[in-house]
């Protein structure tokens, strides 16, 4: 759905379907809006129908070996799916600008087009906005709806941040690193929902996860049990999982960090680099349509004067973005090596409030200037007697 919403600042960057400022002849007016339909209906179809291509290629070349008809059938029904949505996606998109571009040039004429220049493209907005039901009546795209809106919500954003009026509300917007503080909260939901939750997620995103996470179910529930708190219930078929593999393993069902069910026998560095190098791989198909056919739409005529800096700078962003991917997930699995280190920095604390005697003074005058002096185990915590 990300690659999907992302085809709206496509269409804002476009004249013929953003706000016009001047005024246009009626002759402009029609052809800006068999433009804006037309440029919608491309992007659309190009988009969805590049995104279904690389998944069929990829689910062909997964099932080649096999003679079953049973698969033959499925891989000609998801061929047909692919048509079918990529239309829907075409027909969504092309009326959703269409119909923009119409409203707002009917309001511009009826009521003149400097007199509702604040407010029309909000109500076209609105009227625009069912166009989504071509996607599908029975199908709900919340994700899709929930990009869109916050996309709006950081427009919005940015001109209060402008706004004389409002800008003073709006400097929490401007602090350095903001956005590394948002993702962190973003991340530490998304993954703890992916790990605990997964019921909570759409059956979509739960399928981007699951590919990306790269790790067998059977894993993700043993790693659920020990982060709740939970007794192990599959701890022979994590075993099982990792005989398959190569790997032969016996789990400890006393375990309180999970190095071993995470990667096995390899060390934690040396999952992290084997993981990056496959995530890398997996991200590329992702990435690869997402780029190189929003180029090859909007930026058709410029590949016949200079090919090399447009494909070059769609090649550049998908490495970039397959390598932001990439190191997301593998920086995900390493949280474990964190939880080690702070079990091992435990230690010292942990003998800080209880053995206190094992300390030269020196260190533990250090220790007690730092963290303050703890209570005697006896004694309750900030109480004094009256």
């Amino acid at each position: 759905m990300h690659e999907i919403g992302s085809s709206f600042m496509l269409f804002f960057s476009s004249s013929s379907l953003g706000f016009d400022p001047i005024p246009l002849k009626e002759s402009e007016k029609l052809w800006r809006v068999i433009t804006a339909w037309a440029k919608g209906f491309s992007i659309g179809a190009g988009l969805k129908g590049g995104l279904s291509l690389f998944s069929i290629i990829a689910r062909l070349r997964r099932t080649r070996l096999s003679s079953s008809s049973r698969k033959v059938f499925s891989n000609s029904e998801a061929i047909a799916l692919a048509i079918k949505e990529t239309l829907r996606y075409g027909l969504f998109l092309g009326t959703f600008a269409g119909t923009f571009a119409s409203v707002d040039e009917i309001i511009a004429s009826l009521g003149g087009h400097h007199r509702t220049a604040k407010w029309r493209a909000l109500l076209a907005g609105l009227i625009a906005g069912p166009s989504m039901l071509l996607t599908g009546s029975n199908t709900q795209h919340t994700s899709l709806a929930l990009y869109i809106l916050m996309r709006a919500a950081v427009l919005a954003s940015r001109c209060g941040v402008k706004s004389k009026r409002f800008g003073k509300y709006c400097k929490v917007l401007t602090w350095s690193h903001g956005d590394i503080f948002l993702m962190c909260l973003s991340s530490s939901q998304i993954l703890s929902a992916y790990i605990l939750k997964q019921e909570s997620l759409a059956p979509s995103y739960k399928s981007f996860l699951n590919k990306h996470g790269g790790k067998d179910p059977v894993i993700l529930q043993g790693m659920k049990e020990i982060a709740s708190g939970l007794p192990f219930t599959d701890l022979d078929l994590i075993e099982k999982y990792y005989n398959s593999t190569g790997v032969n393993i016996k789990l400890d069902p006393e375990m309180k960090i999970p190095c071993s069910i995470i990667h096995g026998n390899q060390s934690c560095s040396g999952h992290v680099m084997s993981f990056f190098i496959q995530a890398y791989k997996r991200a590329l198909p992702v990435y690869l349509p997402v780029y190189l056919i929003p180029a090859l739409i909007v930026h058709r005529q410029g590949l016949l004067k200079r090919p090399y800096s447009i494909l070059g700078k769609g090649l550049l962003g998908t490495a970039r973005s397959s390598l932001f991917l990439s190191t997301y997930c593998s920086s995900a699995w390493m949280g474990h090596v964190a939880l080690r280190i702070f079990r091992r920095w435990n230690i010292p604390m942990v003998a800080m409030g209880t053995e206190r005697e094992v300390f030269r003074s020196k260190y533990l005058n250090v220790l007690d200037w730092v963290f303050g002096v703890p209570p005697s185990p006896g004694e309750t915590p900030r109480r004094k007697e009256s």
